[in-house]
């Protein structure tokens, strides 16, 4: 891991020119504080009720395995009883203790390939259930729906949290019953192709959001470690989402109670920077750090208690991201971690944790870099240029560098060559995991219109949970490396034509724009934290 550390791109363009004692300024008092909390202690926590798959899931019994993510046995996917709190659900909803809620998320049988996402908006193929009446369990839940939802309101307490809870059920039930109507027109874009696992759903899922998401971003802390991140680097995304966030007007709240989620602003690369030393292996001062962070939020605020982070998000496109997450072991067992290495083999589990893009903003923005050719213009079957670094890369150099001329596989461009030209006259990309799973050649080839090829074990791509990946992407096993050519050239002309006119309409969800677009990746980013707070219930019972 920390070879990784040495990976290109170490620009710092959105992070402030603080010294180490601006650092020390902020760390001093935040011991001291976290000494009062200690003395204090924290609030006791109430329940939350947690469900590990997605509205347009919602449906009767499924027979997909991949729907099995949190450990439990398969009769796990039962079907629940029939109320406003589980409309179907392919699995039941899990009802914890605050004290265990961590166990509600075993990644012991997470899928080590993301050959179909785990948490798909595809349908799954049910059987026809049928209730004594002779009725569809489907059509039934369908007529019960707002039934169900008037009658669990009247139950529940009138606190700002009940009336938040009761918005998100109405949210949910919208989502589902997305299935059986028509798409709402939309004048900037409406989603629609194989590109998408349920693309009404999809679309409902993202007008809700619109509607209704709140974010609070936590005010504590000052940079360069929080409220602030690189934006001109291979980790870019970070500093380009906090500062998105934090100007932002229709999704940013500042009254907590009314939020949906909180966010912890720190940035895994500022801490790498400033608080990590150098070659000496040891994460404690970063632990350290952001142990304190959650210990001052959490005896200020009553939310993080709540739920024990359950409705909290940390991001991070840093490799060390999932390491720093171990902080707390809340934070990672319980929060959103929205990461670039989305690694299932490190514990990511994509039933709460969020994939998210790594992009190589070298500029600060994406002008320049977006478009090409068309397919009949791209005379190269397939480009790769790149270090040598992790486990992958060498086995692809092995096999195919410098020995085949439809497949141009180079560890270092001849000169006076361009990297991005041959994106652009490529048809396929080659995006191998390096120390890490995530590569910034994914959005690259995206960007210029190449079909990217994933070569990577354990890696769940961006967006999985909205985007069918097999429709515009190629994906590779490390142990088919040899036979990567056939794989390619076995792609006909017109699907592989296919596969390319889809990745030029999904490259509006890869996208960067200050201020952000609908449906760019700023937008995507926060949809799918929306995606996991819509499965996360908080009771208040004080």
């Amino acid at each position: 891991m920390a070879n990784s550390s040495k990976r290109r791109g170490n620009q710092y363009a959105c992070s402030s020119s603080s010294s180490s004692m601006a650092i020390l300024l902020f760390v001093v008092p935040l011991v001291v504080v976290f000494g009062l909390v200690s003395l204090l202690g924290p609030k006791t926590s109430n329940w939350v009720f947690i469900s590990n798959s997605y509205p347009w899931l919602w449906s009767s019994q499924s027979s997909s395995p991949s729907l099995n993510l949190t450990g439990a046995s398969n009769s796990s996917s039962e079907l629940p009883p029939l109320n406003d709190d589980v409309l179907g659900l392919t699995s039941s909803v899990v009802v914890v203790d605050m004290h265990s809620i961590e166990e509600a998320h075993s990644d012991d049988s997470l899928q080590n390939r993301s050959s179909s996402p785990p948490l798909s908006i595809e349908e799954a193929v049910t059987p026809t259930l049928e209730q004594p009446n002779g009725t569809r369990r489907d059509d039934y839940l369908a007529n019960e729906t707002h039934v169900s939802i008037m009658k669990a309101e009247g139950q529940r307490k009138n606190t700002n949290l009940g009336r938040l809870e009761a918005r998100l059920r109405r949210a949910r039930a919208a989502i589902r019953e997305a299935k059986f109507g028509n798409q709402t027109q939309d004048v900037d874009y409406i989603p629609n192709g194989p590109m998408y696992w349920k693309a009404n759903a999809f679309q409902r899922s993202y007008l809700e959001m619109e509607k209704r998401f709140k974010v609070f971003v936590y005010g504590e802390g000052e940079p360069p470690l929080f409220h602030n991140g690189p934006c001109k680097s291979i980790y870019s995304m970070e500093g380009n989402f906090i500062h998105e966030i934090e100007v932002n007007k229709q999704f940013r709240t500042r009254d907590p109670n009314k939020a949906h989620v909180y966010f912890l602003p720190f940035s895994v690369t500022m801490l790498v920077r400033f608080v990590y030393v150098r070659d000496s292996h040891d994460f404690g001062p970063i632990r350290q750090t952001v142990r304190d962070y959650v210990n001052i939020v959490s005896g200020k605020y009553p939310y993080w208690n709540r739920s024990l982070g359950a409705d909290h998000f940390m991001l991070a496109c840093h490799d060390w991201g999932p390491e720093t997450s171990n902080s707390d072991p809340h934070l990672r067992k319980n929060s959103i971690r929205v990461l670039c290495n989305a690694n299932t083999s490190e514990g990511f589990n994509p039933s709460k944790d969020v994939s998210f893009p790594e992009i190589n903003l070298q500029t600060g923005d994406t002008h320049g870099f977006l478009g090409g050719p068309s397919p009949r213009l791209r005379s190269i079957l397939a480009f790769f240029a790149g270090g040598v670094h992790g486990p992958i890369r060498p086995v692809l150099l092995e096999h195919w560098e410098n020995k085949d001329e439809d497949l141009r596989v180079h560890q270092y461009l001849p000169k006076g060559i361009s990297y991005y030209d041959m994106m652009r006259h490529s048809k396929f990309c080659l995006c191998p995991s390096g120390y890490e799973v995530a590569s910034p050649r994914v959005v690259e080839a995206i960007y210029t219109g190449c079909v990217p090829v994933l070569i990577s074990d354990h890696y769940v791509p961006p967006f999985s949970d909205v985007l069918n990946w097999k429709s515009f992407s190629v994906e590779v096993k490390v142990s088919e490396i040899p036979n990567l050519k056939n794989i390619l050239t076995s792609i006909s002309t017109r699907q592989y034509i296919r596969m390319q006119r889809r990745v030029v309409q999904v490259r509006r969800h890869f996208e960067v724009n200050s201020p952000p677009k609908r449906f760019d990746v700023f937008h995507m980013i926060l949809h799918s934290i929306w995606l996991r707070r819509l499965n996360v219930r908080v009771h208040d019972d004080q």
